[in-house]
């Protein structure tokens, strides 16, 4: 039988830390032994626990001991972190350490640095020099960068349960459901972006064509201007239908006002992208009064930084779509920097992408028609993601109407 000790620290009852680490540790056939424990005496007081796991071999030890640091335990012999050079670009050495998207920190030279631009599924570069350590894409990766290989030296911070009892954001929510209390749940998105505004923090809108299919391009125009918004992410879709509004009142050939069908509706959005490819730019298309008051028009006149990430099936495309991917992943990847609260709306594509490339710590919210892309989301990782099950125009207006 092989043996280790582990150790856990913080509110690790209460945010279900200990006993998802006592069920991963049975689930693998292993074996705990509780060496000590010391239990805060009240809510705001952390606990502390050290466990002998005990596995039949070496090789699955050290498998249920790399899961279980995901889960936050650290060794109670603390090494530093073993590095390996890259020696082709875009080239990792085979045990690089994977990460997740929680708050990580990487022990050099016998000291513990964070993980800057954390994300789940990058690899982590150490700078001996700079005393820096950051997530790093694969195909970023560059001849000579010290990566971070096996799962020593490495330390992960699990997202603790809010210590406000009434916070709807918080790790590993409830099961998605349409039943879930939507006023309170909107009214804390809201409080959410009033607090973000409120020191300049950023809030991110992830937006699909549905936003408005169902005539909610109003509500985000509206909290645009009201400067609830600082990074839009999208695709060729929502420009598209957006000017298709603003020039002939249809989004997908179906007036917005009555739901009904116009004759040759369904080439309106061609004509509009092809109006804005003739103009030559969206702000050339602002000029010439084809943007209307949408959410295009309120983003270029707030200044707001819109990444939108062209797909296989696009029509043009709009001029600033992005058509390659490691390109727009590249631009979504700085312009998350900052971004506190990130609201997704009817975009099951864009969603999870943006969800891969979030940190633990930003407040997400995701809403959709449909309960399986709402869960989705979370079945990718984005665990620290609310999910609302609902219109998104009902959502998107009750949002405007709290921030009003």
């Amino acid at each position: 039988m092989a043996s280790a000790e582990i150790e856990l620290r913080g509110h690790i009852i209460d945010s279900l830390t200990l006993p998802r680490v006592w069920g991963a540790i049975e689930d693998a056939g292993a074996h705990f032994q509780v060496r000590q424990m010391t239990i805060g005496a009240s809510e705001n007081e952390t606990s502390y626990a050290r466990i002998e796991v005990t596995a039949e071999t070496d090789e699955r030890l050290e498998e249920l001991l790399s899961e279980l640091r995901q889960l936050g335990a650290t060794a109670v012999e603390e090494r530093d972190a073993t590095t390996e050079r890259v020696t082709r670009a875009g080239i990792l050495p085979d045990a690089f350490y994977s990460t997740t998207n929680l708050p990580t920190q990487a022990r050099v030279d016998g000291r513990w640095i964070p993980v800057e631009d954390i994300e789940m599924d990058v690899a982590i570069v150490v700078d001996r020099a700079a005393g820096t350590a950051r997530g790093c894409p694969m195909h970023a990766v560059q001849v000579g960068d010290e990566v971070v290989v096996g799962f020593d030296g490495v330390r992960v911070e699990p997202l603790e349960r809010p210590r406000a009892s009434r916070e709807v954001f918080g790790f590993m929510q409830s099961p998605v459901s349409s039943e879930r209390a939507k006023a309170l749940a909107i009214h804390e998105v809201a409080e959410a972006m009033r607090a973000a505004k409120a020191h300049s923090g950023k809030i991110l809108f992830v937006l699909g064509p549905a936003v408005v299919h169902t005539a909610a391009r109003e509500h985000v125009a509206a909290l645009i201007r009201r400067g609830y918004v600082q990074v839009i992410f999208g695709g060729n879709a929502i420009v598209a239908h957006d000017v298709e509004a603003a020039m002939f009142g249809t989004s997908l050939g179906i007036d917005l006002k009555t739901g009904l069908p116009v004759e040759h509706g369904h080439r309106h959005h061609l004509r509009a992208i092809n109006a804005v490819r003739a103009a030559g730019s969206l702000e050339a298309a602002r000029e010439q009064g084809l943007l209307g008051d949408g959410i295009v028009a309120a983003a270029l006149e707030q200044g707001v930084e819109m990444v939108l990430a062209g797909s296989i099936r696009d029509d043009g495309p709009m001029p600033g779509v992005i058509t390659d991917a490691m390109e727009a992943q590249g631009r979504m990847r700085e312009a998350v920097r900052g971004v506190e609260v990130a609201v997704m709306a009817a975009s099951m594509l864009h969603a999870i992408a943006t969800g891969n490339l979030l940190p633990a710590r930003v407040k997400t919210v995701v809403v959709d028609i449909s309960p399986a892309v709402v869960t989705k989301l979370a079945d990718r990782g984005t665990a620290q993601a609310i999910g609302l099950v609902t219109d998104v125009e009902l959502f998107l207006g009750a949002l405007a109407d709290e921030l009003a």
